[in-house]
């Protein structure tokens, strides 16, 4: 039997697991991680594709191997024990070089394959993300890109996702963080809206109108909180999803923050107080850190970028126009 490399780094039960078969060893290894980010059978049963019922018995399988319960079961689902917790970096790393084998084995190809999923929220996910990775999926046909739009930070920890968009940057975790480009944001309503409701000249007007904005103690993160730097405290139709506030504005609903990509999607959207009302914000590529070292990722990654960088130009260039 080969020595492990990770012999002086593991605890002694993940030494023992690891000598009982490599290939079977990753694959509980890999439910083990399912479990620990899903925190319930059922939630990695979806990501394995597996009867949950089938996740139980690998579960209870390892902790016989491992010697220790690795997960303290409740109606709350699957905390990790100590145990788990002591295992889990080691099967995080086990991940990581198994990925690293995979690409070593394929070896560079010309196009990407696989499965991608990118994590964002829901403003960049409804009207950039689109059509960006609709381009890359056709230059790559066996790549499978998944986007998932969520009105809160995504997880990377929890691999809720391979990446991530964020409007923050993270100051925490090992994490590689690389600035994307700043974006705008104005303040639109309705045509019809603007011609029944009373003249806007000046951020006092804005009392006087009905607002549409964010549910306020539902804002995941500062730089989203638009209408309280302009003095709002009473936002009248409010939601976490900016979708459902950009079709309030387009029927006419109210007046509010809109990103300066989407106003190509709805023409009859006119920008008010461009002067005195004008938000700049960022994207930034959130990854896991040990990703640095996966060609497929990297280049995704820079795929990616190049193209939120070049569709965000476009749509600003179609909105000022």
């Amino acid at each position: 039997m080969q020595k492990c490399a990770a012999q002086g780094k593991c605890s002694k039960g993940v030494l023992q697991f690891c000598g009982d078969g490599m290939a079977e060893s990753w694959d509980d290894l890999r439910i083990f991680l399912a479990v620990a980010r899903g925190e319930s059978l059922s939630a990695a049963g979806r990501v394995l594709r597996m009867d949950p019922a089938t996740v139980g018995r690998r579960v209870a399988r390892l902790e016989q191997s491992m010697g220790a319960p690795l997960f303290a079961k409740s109606a709350q689902g699957y905390a990790l024990t100590e145990a788990g917790t002591r295992l889990i970096a080691h099967a995080e790393a086990a991940e990581q070089a198994f990925s690293l084998a995979s690409e070593a084995v394929r070896g560079r190809s010309e196009g990407l394959s696989g499965q991608i999923r990118i994590g964002a929220p829901d403003g960049c996910a409804n009207f950039l993300l689109p059509q960006v990775c609709a381009r890359i999926s056709e230059a790559n046909p066996d790549l499978e890109v998944q986007i998932v739009a969520l009105p809160r930070v995504v997880n990377l920890s929890r691999r809720e996702a391979d990446m991530a968009i964020a409007v923050s940057p993270p100051t925490a975790g090992r994490l590689l963080v690389q600035k994307i480009t700043d974006y705008r944001l104005h303040l639109a309503a309705s045509a019809d809206y603007l011609a029944s409701s009373a003249p806007i000249r000046s951020r006092e007007d804005l009392r006087h109108h009905r607002l549409v904005g964010y549910i306020p103690d539902m804002i995941f993160d500062k730089e989203l909180d638009y209408l309280s730097d302009l003095g709002v405290a009473r936002v009248p139709l409010a939601s976490n999803s900016v979708s459902v506030q950009f079709h309030w504005l387009r029927q006419g609903a109210g007046l509010g923050i809109v990103h300066d990509f989407a106003l190509p999607a709805a023409p009859g959207l006119k920008l008010v107080l461009t002067h005195e009302v004008s938000l700049i914000r960022s994207f930034y590529l959130v990854r896991h850190a040990d990703d640095r070292r996966l060609e497929r990722m990297n280049r995704f990654a820079e795929a990616l970028t190049h193209g939120m960088r070049s569709e965000l130009a476009r749509l600003e260039g179609l909105a000022g126009g």
